[in-house]
């Protein structure tokens, strides 16, 4: 073998030791080239499961540790959402599924994988519950990653990133009735609409407008705790809106 073929060689078995040791095809994080049908918008149906041992032990990222939990049992955070796709399509998550980046999933630092949140975005109240089968993301300012589907039905899929509020469900918790609050009712859009954005910035709220036999009615939820949505209530009652009552509901409205 000459030296030219011999370097040809070493140059070839170093970029395949290079490929090998990539474990994504992609660089950089991208959406993928269609958007979800409504089917794959779905909310991920909750069912009890078995937490994965593995997934359950301390680790550390970046010179950071961190303590899964071993029961999500009653967590409720809020914080900013971001979302990952084709980067990671098809490659093992944290607990060993494959990632589907049109399936309802996310990723999170510390719940018990496999768990189950609903997830609710502060800026326009749309509400998707996903499975938490992934670690991450790893950003000091980030709670949590949705799968692209699930950022698509909230609809930051454009801007990248989202106000949220994270709850966990549970298998338990799916036969309580979703607790709404009713403000206002209104025959004109505009002034339900300025409510509604006062609503969310007074109360730090998720707020939801149904329009319904030429009566629009704006709604504060779904929460799932009684006692918060009666507290909530009279606040709410106390600062003028006098006429404001509990709704309940089998669905999310």
């Amino acid at each position: 073998m000459n030296v030219y073929s011999l370097i040809v060689l070493i140059l070839m078995t170093v970029l395949l030791n290079g490929c090998a040791n990539n474990r994504y095809d992609m660089r950089h994080d991208a959406a993928p080239l269609r958007n979800p049908t409504q089917l794959e918008q779905q909310d991920a149906k909750v069912v009890a499961t078995k937490k994965s041992v593995s997934a359950s032990r301390p680790y550390s990222i970046g010179g950071k540790r961190y303590v899964p939990m071993l029961d999500e049992t009653g967590y409720q955070e809020t914080g900013i959402a971001s979302w990952y796709g084709r980067k990671f399509h098809g490659h093992k998550t944290s607990n060993g599924e494959i990632y589907d980046m049109f399936s309802m999933t996310a990723a999170h630092k510390t719940l018990p994988l496999p768990s189950f949140v609903r997830v609710t975005n502060l800026d326009n109240g749309k509400t998707a519950i996903v499975k938490v089968n992934d670690r991450g993301p790893f950003h000091d300012n980030r709670l949590i990653d949705l799968s692209y589907a699930a950022a698509h039905k909230l609809d930051y899929y454009r801007s990248g990133t989202a106000r949220v509020k994270v709850e966990a469900v549970t298998v338990a918790e799916q036969h309580q009735p979703y607790i709404y609050i009713q403000v206002v009712a209104a025959s004109k859009s505009d002034k339900i609409q300025l409510l509604s954005e006062q609503l969310k910035q007074n109360y730090q709220v998720a707020t939801i407008i149904n329009h319904r036999d030429g009566i629009y009615r704006l709604k504060i939820g779904p929460m799932k705790d009684a006692e918060q949505a009666t507290k909530t209530l009279s606040i709410i009652q106390q600062d003028g809106f006098e006429q404001a009552f509990l709704l309940y509901s089998e669905v999310l409205l």
